[in-house]
């Protein structure tokens, strides 16, 4: 047997740009939620108050098609402060055969002065 899911596809509107308060609208009419991207951060909402909060970057990007309500992460700035780097589109993952970083020895250092 075949589940479908309830919900229905929406595309994701681009909020970049825009007021926090004014995305969230945006994206709530559109179907989708403003999140933080890290998971284990506090809600965006909290991120982006008191005051006025700028979106700097979204991901996914625009015109992506997500479930209704699925979680859009973006990035804002407090009005009058530049974001710690360019907004920039999504980094694509590194190919599976990519080498992994190894740590290198650990040294120990005498401070005992002998």
């Amino acid at each position: 047997m075949v589940e479908r899911s309830a919900r229905r596809i929406v595309t994701v509107p681009d909020v970049v740009g825009l007021p926090f308060h004014v995305g969230r609208d945006v994206a709530a009419e559109a179907g989708v939620t403003l999140a933080n991207p890290d998971p284990d951060g506090p809600p965006i909402g909290a991120l982006a108050w008191p005051g006025l909060y700028y979106i700097v970057r979204q991901e996914p990007g625009p015109g992506t098609r997500l479930r209704e309500w699925d979680s859009v992460g973006i990035e804002v700035v407090k009005h009058g402060d530049a974001p710690d780097h360019e907004p920039s589109a999504p980094r694509p993952s590194p190919p599976r055969d990519a080498a992994h970083a190894t740590p290198e020895p650990e040294q120990q250092l005498d401070l005992t002065g002998d």
